[in-house]
């Protein structure tokens, strides 16, 4: 019987879990702000891992966000290593996920078309 969950998706799960946890608690820098991790990619070699995140009150740029995970990505690596039970630890990638911000605008674009709409029925 074949398993539900491939063995990297299960690994990224737990990155995920582990990343929210290690950013929270260790991540020091408020210009950071509220880090939010969206979702781990692990790929099949299990030799790195594209990390998905959002942020909410940061001082920072995406851009500046993105720049400053990744430059703390190989201490966040080393933590990880002590946390997980896994041969060897992925390389992280911090990517800014912007899907839910398309997700509002597409909201906020059916909201409108839902009123136009409804007043051109009046």
């Amino acid at each position: 019987m074949p398993r539900d969950f491939k063995r990297t998706d299960r690994i990224g799960a737990e990155l995920q879990r582990e990343l929210a946890g290690l950013i929270r608690e260790e991540v020091k820098d408020p210009a950071i702000g509220m880090v939010t991790i969206q979702e781990a990619r692990v790929v099949r070699d299990l030799s790195q891992a594209k990390v998905f995140f959002t942020t909410m009150s940061s001082s920072l740029s995406r851009k500046e966000s993105v720049e400053q995970l990744n430059h703390i990505a190989g201490h966040l690596r080393w933590l990880l290593g002590h946390r997980m039970k896994l041969r060897s630890i992925p390389k992280l990638n911090f990517v800014y996920d912007t899907s839910v911000e398309q997700g509002e605008h597409l909201s906020t674009l059916i909201d409108q078309a839902v009123k136009e709409n409804h007043t051109d029925l009046d």
